[in-house]
């Protein structure tokens, strides 16, 4: 082998492995050649080689970079025609509701490979010994578990939420902040200030799987939204959807977006608030992901750009510092008052034990530093199961690449059946989400979604090359 072939080589592994992620910038060929101790003449034929083979490209003036290999997602549009009371479709859901309660029965076992749940687990995602000895201080300095924790709860952790807010645009008041039993009773209670029993609420499609029984529970009309992977809502057709179905409110989760992975241009945050303004519209925004951005600047949140209290925002501290505290928080805006109520009238307030620790660590345990390193893992973890899909699915398979968080929505070739491949992974003891539990429709049952959020251990790999062995078998 001639050395310009085995430099070509081992960048081309790297690549493949994700060890060079798309969109790298290679070394120069002087640069490469004087680290290597190899001729000019080599790296130059190495490079055009690669390039040849589609894996890296020449951009003028500024080098080699390393290739995306996978095709990006295409525009769905959700089917309108089918309803609920037609048979198939109610076959169909039935049949992904079964699939959901089996990976969880599953999951709760522990005894999978888990490429389908966004919960990251381990200690290398999260400051648990940090938190422990905040804890266990804590407690041995108060008498805080002999008695009740009252509305509106930690006074430390609701200002350290507001004071991170300015990082993300946002003017937050202490006093606003409704501490919650994480994302999901924020959204809830956003959901109930907002709207009355029968309302319809907007949902963005493909969507978190979980909105669909939350909203069905509360007795709320779901409307699916056209959504665009790359961009979100479809801005252009949203307002004569409003009209059309009198939408009181929109979940949207716009950083991060589950499960599609893209992040919405400032413009169009902008745009949705002005069209929330001029309906009198609530917004509710899931920002679940917004501290997990992965560029070198932080998009402000949508409630950044509302001047009126349409805007409701919520996240939790679930996916970055400890899954088990459950601690979430709610800014209602206008809906402030009524979000306050619901909340007292159900859960009460949230323990201060765990809101303390938390505030606490907010305050002096380096949480941008931890968030840093997660978003270096996050980075790297997404390059690697791109890459393995890559190399182990079937041709034609498109998958995002996600700004933040680390959910990957996966697009297989027509004729695969997702729900099928997910029970046959099942059987081998491989855990993956069918795309049609994210919008409650076939269209999307060619489509899975992926989570890069567990150490990318040998066993972890081998089960993404099997899933794809199983995606390519469906095609034969």
């Amino acid at each position: 082998m001639y050395m310009y072939e085995t430099i070509a080589d081992t960048l081309a592994r790297s690549i493949e492995r994700g060890q060079l992620p798309a969109g790298t910038r290679l070394a120069s060929i002087r640069d490469y050649a004087r680290t290597h101790g190899v001729s000019l003449n080599s790296v130059k034929s190495a490079y055009q080689l690669l390039e040849d083979k589609g894996l890296i490209t020449a951009r003028t003036r500024s080098g080699y970079f390393v290739c995306d290999s996978l095709p990006a997602l295409q525009y769905r549009s959700p089917i309108e025609a089918i309803t609920d009371h037609q048979q198939a479709f109610v076959h169909f859901r039935s049949e992904a509701d079964r699939l959901l309660a089996a990976l969880l029965n599953k999951r709760q076992q522990g005894t999978c490979i888990d490429l389908a749940l966004a919960c990251p687990v381990g200690e290398k995602f999260y400051p648990t010994q940090r938190l422990k000895t905040i804890m266990t201080k804590w407690l041995r300095e108060s008498n805080v578990l002999s008695r009740y924790a009252l509305p509106p709860g930690s006074l430390t952790l609701r200002t350290q939420i507001a004071r991170r807010g300015l990082q993300l645009g946002m003017a937050l008041d202490a006093e606003r902040i409704l501490l919650t039993h994480g994302a999901m009773e924020a959204l809830s209670l956003a959901v109930q200030a907002a709207t009355q029993l029968g309302d319809a609420v907007g949902i963005e499609t493909p969507t978190f799987y979980s909105l669909y029984p939350l909203l069905e529970s509360l007795g709320r009309r779901i409307v699916s939204l056209p959504t665009h992977p790359q961009h979100g809502l479809c801005l252009d057709t949203l307002p004569s959807i409003i009209e059309q179905q009198a939408l009181k409110a929109i979940i949207t989760i716009p950083t991060g977006h589950n499960p599609l992975g893209f992040t919405v241009p400032v413009s169009a945050r902008r745009q949705l608030v002005d069209i929330a303004h001029r309906y009198q519209l609530a917004i509710i925004e899931d920002a679940l992901y917004a501290e997990l951005q992965l560029g070198d600047q932080q998009v402000p949140n949508i409630k950044a750009f509302d001047r009126e209290g349409w805007v409701m925002v919520c996240a939790s501290y679930g996916k970055t510092l400890a899954p088990d505290f459950r601690i979430g928080w709610l800014e209602a805006g206008r809906f402030t008052h009524q979000a306050q109520q619901l909340k007292f009238a159900t859960t009460v307030a949230e323990p201060l034990s765990i809101s303390e620790t938390v505030g606490i660590f907010l305050e002096n345990g380096g949480y941008d530093a931890h968030l840093r390193q997660l978003r270096r893992r996050y980075d790297r973890q997404i390059a690697m199961l791109r890459a393995l899909i890559a190399d182990s699915f079937p041709v034609g398979t498109r998958v995002s690449q996600p700004q933040a968080g680390f959910i990957l929505w996966v697009e297989l070739p027509e004729g695969i059946d997702a729900l099928a491949l997910c029970e046959a992974a099942l059987k081998e003891d491989i855990l993956c989400m069918p795309g049609a539990l994210c919008a409650r429709n076939p269209s999307f049952n060619h489509c899975l979604r992926m989570a890069a959020c567990v150490e990318m251990t040998d066993t972890y790999q081998n089960s993404v090359q099997r899933l794809g062995a199983l995606a390519a078998a469906q095609r034969i």
